[in-house]
């Protein structure tokens, strides 16, 4: 818009200076023709009246900017034809077919402190300076006519080039009409054009925080609107895939139960003491994996609506009920949006993996960047370089540094990182230098993009370690 404005407000520049300069072409040439226009009648009217007579014909005639005189001899050399012989064809036409003299003209450019006319009074020199700005670039036009007598009319005018003006008014109200005008033309457009966008932005990112979202109307240039339904079709196919995956998990953690209750019965059976602890233990541990699928299965397809949460009293009351007591270092308000029952079980999956690790857990937050970042610190092992991120994997459990009787059966992380996730932040575990465990989380606040976190994640891992 600033620069379709900044091109028409060029274009007429542009215009008013030609409109200028022709404007003062137009001036000085009826300027010169009405000079021209009074000596042919002068010249006629001398020739027609009696002697005593002439002398009052040419002090009537005589003009503070034109004067007249009767001489022997002609004021005017031969015409140069600067004029390309407009005055003298003028004057020819206005005394008439019978008239066969002599007509000579001269013009010559006058420029600096002059005055209009040698024979004016200072004063008059000086209003007449004012009236031009102080702008008298002059042209001077010498006029001589042959008479039947044998004497010649001169004539001397001086006739000054009209001030440059601008007609600031009115380039003033144009400027104010075509801006208010395009603007009010390019807000319609561009409202158009972006309010859609705006919104698919917001969907976008409501549905990386895995929020539910309702299918976006499809309105706009014909470029948004196929943009807007293939976000739709996106968003539907997202969803279902999702939903179908929980269900599958949700129906064989169900399915699972039966053969598993009948392994139990038929493993209380056995004679063998030993062999049936065995088979029981192994039975009793696939169920209680079975029973945390489907608590996992309940926790991906629960629809929870998302609200604002101010963070530091969500963590102390997790830090008041929780059985695994916990350090919390109190930081600023801070309000997030969240889904709170979720993501109180990610953060209690993390807190309660480091207190049953190493028998504590600190727990800081702070804004980072536009982002909520909550720390969990252990004095615990820690974890080998190479299964640091093995360990969100579902199902899997350490073997070396983390003891496979006092852990769970590899769904806590997981979960953890799911929820997270789903919240368009991120988690990542880093061992400390001076020993344990550092699990480092990361939720976008509102109004900040979600590829910060991707961009900024190394840099802040780095940070961490």
């Amino acid at each position: 818009m600033l620069l379709v404005v900044a091109a028409l407000v060029a274009a007429q520049v542009v215009s008013l200076w030609l409109f200028v300069d022709e404007r003062s072409l137009a001036v000085r040439a009826a300027l010169g023709f009405e000079a021209a226009g009074r000596a042919a009648n002068v010249a006629r009217l001398i020739e027609e009246a009696p002697d005593n007579l002439q002398d009052s014909i040419l002090r009537a005639a005589n003009s503070p900017l034109v004067r007249f005189d009767l001489s022997g001899e002609a004021t005017a050399g031969n015409s140069d034809g600067s004029d390309g012989g407009l005055i003298e064809s003028r004057v020819r036409a206005l005394l008439g077919g019978s008239y066969s003299g002599d007509i000579r003209v001269e013009l010559h450019a006058i420029e600096g402190q002059i005055l209009p006319m040698p024979h004016l009074s200072a004063e008059m020199a000086e209003m007449h300076r004012k009236m031009m700005h102080g702008a008298v670039f002059a042209l001077e036009m010498n006029l001589s006519i042959a008479l039947s007598d044998g004497r010649w009319l001169n004539v001397g005018t001086r006739f000054e080039r009209p001030p440059f003006q601008w007609p600031f008014y009115s380039m003033l109200t144009f400027i104010l009409t075509a801006t208010i005008i395009l603007i009010a033309v390019f807000w319609f457009l561009m409202t158009r054009f972006t309010g859609p966008l705006r919104r698919l932005v917001g969907a976008v990112d409501r549905l990386g925080r895995g929020e539910e979202i309702s299918e976006l109307p499809a309105v706009g240039p014909s470029e948004v609107r196929e943009l807007t339904s293939t976000f739709n079709r996106m968003q539907d196919r997202l969803t279902r895939f999702v939903a179908d995956r929980t269900r599958l998990l949700a129906s064989l953690g169900h399915d699972l139960r039966s053969p598993l209750t009948a392994m139990r019965v038929r493993a209380e059976m056995v004679d063998d003491e030993e062999t049936r602890n065995s088979l029981v233990a192994s039975v009793e541990e696939m169920q209680t994996m079975v029973e945390e699928t489907l608590t996992f299965a309940r926790g991906m397809a629960a629809s929870e609506a998302s609200e604002s949460v101010d963070i530091g009293a969500l963590l102390e009351d997790l830090r008041t009920g929780s059985p695994a007591p916990f350090l919390l270092d109190s930081g600023p308000p801070i309000s997030v949006r969240i889904r709170p029952t979720a993501m109180r079980r990610a953060l209690r999956n993390v807190i309660e993996n480091a207190v049953r690790y190493s028998g504590n857990a600190r727990v800081a937050y702070s804004v980072r960047d536009g982002h909520l970042m909550i720390t969990v610190e252990d004095d615990g092992p820690g974890i080998p370089e190479t299964e640091l991120e093995r360990v969100f994997d579902p199902f899997f459990r350490l073997e070396q540094s983390r003891s496979l009787d006092t852990g769970g059966h590899g769904l806590g992380l997981s979960i953890a990182r799911t929820i997270i996730t789903a919240h368009g932040g991120d988690i990542w575990l880093v061992n400390r230098e001076e020993g344990g465990l550092c699990a480092s989380i990361l939720i976008p606040l509102e109004g900040t993009s979600q590829e910060a976190v991707e961009d900024n994640r190394a840099q802040w891992i780095n940070s961490s370690v």
